[in-house]
């Protein structure tokens, strides 16, 4: 089966949350009065759109994200999942999530998620210390999270949450107490998450002022190897870098993005990644709200940049993304010869350990994803 050919991804944008997190440099506005008919048709007008170029392809994953898409009208999340299934038809095993906020107005709608279709959730938890939370910004306390991990594992066959660990002066006492209490709250896929600052968020912000100190790499780094091996001895090693499952219990939504699939999106300002006559194209909706609506009220797709990847930039996205997962990356012919010379740098990582290279397939080592960002550079410099 040719890539233009396998299952696609859907990933679809709600950009409404009730507060903006201060660590948060993702595509969200602050929410606000919704008209739930407006925005029903327009995402699935821009589906409709998408499902035209894509003809004879099953959908094997669907992920509402964001944003909170537990915010949105129950009835932009029906009509979607509808949508989808008429347009291009879901794959029987098809992996449906949403994110969700562990409130519990939040929970209080998990049932509805579920008969709309929904069979994953994954919860925004982030730390189950009050503290924690507080000085993240978070709407919930730890109980709130607590009893909404308990009420997503009675409510879905799969279930996820979040967390964010290396908080400045955190220690790796508070944080393998912290993390031995999310991996007994009984999940089979945990994230876990090293707080960064990025750039235009509250807490850039706060940092350039001096109102706020990083955690020193060194304790991040022994923080990141706690993580490794509490997940791994309870059952749910990292299959990608921040992302821990058990068997079978791997996001099938993100191996998508990882693995270099195709994937549709739609909603302000997303991105999708599609395959036609053997070249690859980027694509990238229009940011706000407003202007993505208007988008495709005019023109039938929110859509507003679409671009096809040379081969050096589908490569960059290749060692990127792939990486990222334990499993690596195959380098297929075309890698090599976009490689070309860099490839003689490979054996020399490999000798400092940073990463494998077994037949076709490269890995980083665990030495090398602490590093990952370098190590990449170093590939491609």
């Amino acid at each position: 089966m040719t890539s233009d050919q396998a299952d696609l991804a859907i990933y679809v944008h709600w950009p409404y949350c009730a507060r903006i997190c201060p660590y948060c440099d993702f595509n969200v506005y602050k929410n606000r009065t919704i008209d739930a008919a407006r925005w029903t048709a327009a995402l699935t007008r821009d589906l409709g759109y998408w499902a035209a170029r894509s003809a004879d392809r099953r959908v094997s994953s669907l992920y509402f994200g964001g944003g909170t898409p537990s915010l949105a009208p129950a009835e932009v999340i029906d009509g979607v999942i509808a949508a989808t299934d008429r347009l291009w038809g879901l794959a029987t095993e098809a992996e449906i999530t949403i994110e969700a906020n562990p409130t519990d107005a939040d929970a209080a709608r998990f049932s509805d998620f579920a008969r709309a279709g929904v069979n994953r959730l994954s919860l925004g938890v982030q730390s189950l210390r009050d503290a924690s939370l507080k000085f993240l910004g978070r709407d919930h306390d730890a109980a709130s999270a607590r009893r909404a991990i308990d009420a997503a594992l009675m409510t879905f066959p799969r279930a996820t949450f979040d967390l964010i660990y290396a908080l400045p002066a955190q220690t790796p006492d508070e944080w393998a107490a912290e993390l031995g209490e999310a991996l007994a709250a009984g999940v089979k896929h945990l994230s876990a998450y090293q707080l960064t600052i990025e750039p235009g968020t509250a807490f850039a912000a706060q940092a350039a002022r001096g109102g706020l100190t990083p955690i020193d790499d060194d304790v991040a780094a022994d923080l990141f190897e706690l993580t490794q091996n509490m997940t791994r001895q309870a059952g749910l090693p990292a299959y990608e870098i921040s992302n821990h499952a058990a068997p079978a219990h791997q996001s099938a939504h993100n191996l998508v993005y990882w693995r270099q699939g195709d994937y549709v999106g739609v909603g302000p300002g997303a991105h999708g990644r599609l395959t036609f006559g053997g070249a690859r194209w980027a694509t990238e909706a229009a940011r706000t709200p407003e202007d993505y609506l208007a988008a495709v009220e005019a023109d039938g797709s929110g859509t507003t940049l679409v671009e096809q990847l040379s081969a050096e930039a589908r490569l960059v996205e290749c060692l990127a993304m792939g990486l990222r997962l334990a499993e690596g990356v195959a380098l297929s012919p075309a890698d090599r010869e976009t490689l070309g010379g860099r490839a003689a740098r490979l054996p020399q990582l490999a000798a400092d350990g940073l990463v494998r290279l077994e037949s076709e397939r490269l890995t980083a080592t665990p030495a090398g994803a602490r590093v990952l960002n370098a190590l990449v550079n170093a590939i491609l410099a």
